[in-house]
């Protein structure tokens, strides 16, 4: 790989670990964050340093396996997690994982967040799963991540934080906010007595989705 593809993504991840703190989606060393090329070579934060000190030296670069190729650093505790979406999503080339307080507060509920909002259906692509407990680290985790996620791009991890995905580390975040914010509009809904919130249908979930995705924004007129 060439040094100056390795430097962009190592400062692009660094970039995303301080927005995520400065965010409060993660406190201190928690969650982490990889991104990868198109060869499959990914970029993982290392385990438990600070978002505020990393440099790129300290970022650790893995082959499609999840096997070291490149740093003196231990990568995230999380790795296994990171390299079985990649394996599973040929999609994704960017994951953020995040302990967000409103989000987390249905993982520890254990309850899955329903499409209540068309930034869920837009950003998401349908409800928000929460994956099985696993201990941290485990390939368990990992292969309920897989399974919570889906097609999806977002999902919650039992009693632990928050998985989204994407195309960047744009769309990540994106989908990231979406989730945070709709976690505390649930939790407001189902506090008003007497009313339940109404989900929207799986017809207008896929359109939206579709729309959002292929021809949302800035497009070449042809």
């Amino acid at each position: 790989m060439e040094e100056k593809t390795k430097k962009e993504m190592a400062e692009a991840v660094i970039a995303a670990g301080q927005r995520m703190l400065e965010s409060n989606l993660t406190v201190e060393t928690w969650g982490n964050i990889s991104v990868r090329t198109e060869e499959g070579i990914i970029c993982i934060t290392p385990s438990g340093m600070s978002y505020q000190e990393i440099t790129p030296g300290d970022l650790v670069f893995l082959d499609p396996e999840g096997k070291v190729c490149e740093g003196s650093r231990i990568p995230s505790i999380e790795t296994q997690m990171h390299v079985k979406i990649y394996q599973n999503r040929p999609d994704v080339y960017a994951i953020l994982h995040t302990h967000p307080v409103a989000s987390t507060v249905f993982g520890v509920l254990r309850k899955p967040i329903p499409v209540i909002t068309d930034e869920i259906a837009q950003a998401i692509g349908g409800e928000i799963s929460v994956a099985d407990y696993a201990l941290p680290g485990t390939v368990l985790l990992a292969e309920n991540t897989v399974k919570a996620l889906g097609e999806k791009n977002a999902c919650l991890l039992a009693n632990h934080g928050a998985v989204c995905v994407g195309k960047d580390l744009n769309a990540c975040f994106k989908a990231t906010i979406v989730l945070e914010t709709s976690a505390e509009i649930y939790q407001k809904a189902l506090a008003v007595s007497g009313c339940e919130p109404v989900e929207l249908k799986e017809d207008d979930v896929k359109a939206m989705y579709d729309f959002a995705q292929n021809h949302y924004g800035q497009r070449e007129r042809r």
